[in-house]
């Protein structure tokens, strides 16, 4: 987490809190670090982290955003800004999807 922490502090974003969730909470079985904060402003943000091999397509980006809204349902609050940092190779519709959606696209290829 600390590592998360720190990357978001060179991007300029700053949270009060930063509780990590279980995927397993959400009734989810794909290996995903998620993450709700609330900024300086008062108002909640998601952070996804997802890592691996293969290639991240458009598919999975709708899975990723159905996520969000069942996060939205378990934190009882709607969740304004929304943050996904892949570590894998990424599609470019994929990422136009989450981009069209709101979403702030960081892609770490390591």
């Amino acid at each position: 987490m600390k590592e998360l922490v720190e990357y978001l502090q060179q991007k300029n974003i700053i949270f009060k809190s930063l509780k990590e969730i279980t995927p397993k909470e959400l009734g989810t079985r794909k290996k995903i670090g998620l993450y709700v904060g609330v900024d300086l402003k008062g108002y909640y943000a998601v952070i996804m982290e997802l890592t691996k091999k293969s290639r991240v397509l458009r598919k999975e980006a709708e899975e990723l955003m159905a996520l969000h809204k069942k996060l939205e349902k378990y934190v009882d609050s709607t969740i304004k800004k929304k943050y996904i940092i892949i570590k894998a190779p990424l599609c470019s519709k994929a990422k136009a999807l989450l981009e069209e959606n709101g979403w702030r696209v960081w892609n770490v290829v390591s």
